[in-house]
């Protein structure tokens, strides 16, 4: 049974700031105290202390009548707060939220809180430093026990004022977006890959264990996908959304923008051709909730596949046209794949490498030097193109994307077949009439337009001595 013994005085202000406690028995200390408006899980609010006491600071942002309730465990206690507009206006609430769990899955939806609430020790919750980094156009929350909060904003960390994170803080921003199951799995694990789902912006959620404690870092995520229009990239990249078959590989360090090229690109033929697209992907990123011109399956291991290799075999029995690889993890990933472009599909997947040469050598090198050849000779007849890319910081404080692209004509196929490498930079270099580019041509092209200073392009280069002379318009 909860006992209210601090409710505020009414009616309020709107941002005035109230306080709400009560008891419960001592015995259920630790407990999480969770508010909810109009019935529906809004933050996780504070916890039970130990003498069964608890109570939680908040502050309404829009007028109206707020029906809160104040739930610990599956009892709950009601309470109407009447807010007022500070020039004595009302008007009706929509603060309102939702938050559900698909029991076994990682997905979690919930939407942004219309209250403004911090736990008595001073923390957030989850869902307000989502919103925070959402609103202030950060792309990834760093939170962990033992520091306090931080957001990465244009590839640059940035500070918080927030009090250094406790444990007790940390494990319920956990059941705010995670299952029982997922965070019994984390502790067990010490690791954990998934995603939730605001009513404003989606999140990749990475968990694990650090020499201080555990940690969390979330990448926010657009909910709609990107048009591909909208990038800024040449007009190759739409060329190859209408390829036919063969293997595409987005490439680049971790947060280079592969998963956006790659949505963009499925958004691109799932707007304009009538194709059945199979995306394998751990966790779902971009959700392409609309079958429009394509019926779009994405299937998310741990939650509609158990094992990574055979739901990409079995994707091959389920009449796709296009298959999309989250990554090329190992050798059986890779010669699946092949097998799948080689059968009049379109493979698109990931590797960590930043040139399209590079591309090769790797998975190349994934297999035993006794096999080579005939992977060389196969990779010579399924590739469709490698694009290679990076995120380069801009004169204007915001990044933009460098791309190298490589178009597998009969040109490059020789040159594959015959493992003539620097034959294969040359043609990229002197490709441009099939859409072909090199790193450094791409670097030098936002140079001239002003977009980015001689600093950054020879820092991104990675054939610098070229670069140089390229700045000082020189040729090569």
């Amino acid at each position: 049974m909860i006992t209210l013994t601090q409710t505020p005085k009414t009616p309020l202000r709107v941002l005035e700031r109230c306080t709400i406690g009560g008891t419960v028995e001592p015995k259920r200390a630790g407990e999480s105290v969770l508010i909810s408006i109009a019935d529906n899980p809004v933050v996780a609010a504070s916890r039970v202390g130990k003498d069964g006491k608890w109570k939680v600071d908040l502050a309404f942002k829009q007028p109206g009548t707020q029906e809160v309730k104040i739930h610990i465990a599956s009892d709950s206690a009601p309470l109407t707060l009447p807010v007022i507009g500070r020039d004595g206006s009302t008007g009706p609430s929509d603060a309102s939220a939702h938050n559900s769990s698909n029991g076994a899955g990682s997905m979690v939806t919930a939407a942004a809180p219309q209250v403004e609430a911090k736990l008595t020790t001073g923390h957030p919750t989850l869902a307000q430093l989502v919103r925070q980094a959402h609103d202030s156009d950060y792309s990834d929350v760093h939170i962990g026990v033992g520091r306090s909060p931080r957001f990465r904003s244009q590839g640059v960390i940035a500070t918080t004022e927030y009090p250094a994170t406790d444990e007790a803080s940390f494990r319920s921003w956990l059941k705010e977006i995670l299952s029982d199951e997922d965070i019994a799995r984390f502790d067990e694990t010490l690791d954990y890959d998934g995603a939730a789902q605001y009513d404003f912006v989606r999140v990749r959620v990475n968990l694990f264990m650090s020499i201080k404690g555990p940690s969390m870092v979330l990448r926010l995520i657009p909910l709609t996908p990107p048009v591909l229009g909208n990038l800024g990239f040449p007009e190759i990249f739409r060329d190859i959304c209408f390829m036919n078959q063969g293997l595409v590989l987005v490439t680049g360090p971790t947060g280079s923008g592969k998963s956006t090229t790659l949505a963009a690109m499925v958004n691109e033929i799932n707007s304009t051709m009538p194709k059945h697209i199979v995306t394998i992907e751990d966790p779902i990123e971009f959700v392409h909730g609309e079958d429009n011109k394509s019926v779009v399956s994405q299937r998310e291991v741990g939650i509609h596949t158990q094992q990574f290799n055979r739901a990409l075999k079995a994707a091959l029995r389920e009449d796709p046209d296009v298959i999309l690889i989250g990554e090329m993890r190992d050798r059986e990933t890779l010669s699946t794949a092949m097998k799948a472009a080689q059968t009049g599909h379109l493979v698109f997947g990931t590797l960590h490498t930043n040139s399209a040469v590079k591309t090769l050598e790797r998975i190349l090198d994934l297999f035993e030097p006794d096999e080579r050849d005939s992977v060389r000779k196969e990779m010579a007849e399924t590739l469709a193109a490698i694009i290679a890319q990076s995120l380069l910081p801009t004169t204007d404080g915001k990044r933009c994307v460098i791309s190298e692209v490589l178009i597998n004509n009969d040109t490059i196929r020789d040159f594959i077949h015959r493992d003539e490498t620097d034959e294969i930079e040359a043609q990229l270099k002197d490709g441009a009439f099939y859409g072909m580019n090199t790193r450094n041509q791409s670097i030098f092209k936002l140079f001239e337009e002003g977009r980015i200073t001689e600093e950054t392009a020879l820092e991104a280069s990675l054939k610098k001595s070229e670069m140089a002379i390229m700045l000082r318009g020189g040729m090569v």
